[in-house]
């Protein structure tokens, strides 16, 4: 919850959780989650643990929409979960906190200091989501395998400033946020190696080209 409250001591931290009224959930691996949470409008924040936002369309198909860790946000708003084709699954025991999103706007006209750095923080939690959300828009636009593989490697090489890649997800897992077929996708993979574009070690993929 760093960045949320980013700038706001712990105490005055825990005024504002009074003030919206919040609670904690804890779940166990492999449950799908706020089923009826997911209607209202909610911020969940995750405290401890890792979930996935899936997307399963009207054929069976997943996609993964986004991987939440510690001190990650989603909303029934922000991250599209009112869709019934949205569910978050814990990928290992997870507890989150939930904010009423109802209950923040509330308090708009308040001329508490600690209540508007806590609204600044949210809005640029948001301005990052939506810069995150294009990135991907960017590569799902990408016509063949290879280059969203590639458009995702320069982003990320760009974001972090480095040649090497640490991927968050293991292979099945970058299939689906890219939205490819996992095989098809270790076979580009190879490719690229085969070629010199990249060198991969677990994880961990280099860039070699330019």
């Amino acid at each position: 919850m760093d960045e949320l409250f980013d700038g706001i001591s712990e105490k005055n931290r825990r005024k504002l959780l009074k003030m919206f009224d919040t609670f904690t959930l804890t779940y166990k691996k492999d449950t799908i989650i706020l089923t009826k949470e997911k209607e209202e409008n909610i911020l969940g924040i995750i405290i401890e643990g890792h979930a996935q936002i899936i997307k399963t369309d009207y054929n069976g198909n997943k996609s993964l929409i986004e991987d939440l860790y510690e001190n990650d946000i989603f909303g029934t708003n922000i991250s599209g979960l009112k869709s019934k084709e949205y569910d978050i699954l814990t990928k290992e025991e997870t507890k989150i906190l939930i904010i009423d999103y109802y209950n923040v706007l509330r308090h708009i006209n308040s001329s508490n200091q600690f209540y508007n750095i806590f609204l600044r923080n949210l809005l640029n939690i948001l301005t990052k989501r939506i810069e995150d959300r294009n990135e991907r828009i960017e590569i799902l636009t990408k016509k063949t395998i290879r280059n969203k593989l590639l458009e995702y490697f320069s982003i990320y090489s760009k974001k972090h400033g480095s040649r090497h890649i640490y991927l968050p997800y293991n292979f099945t897992d970058l299939a689906d946020f890219l939205a490819i077929d996992r095989s098809a996708m270790s076979r580009e993979l190879k490719y690229l190696k085969d070629e010199g574009f990249i060198e991969i070690k677990g994880k961990r993929i280099t860039l070699l080209y330019r």
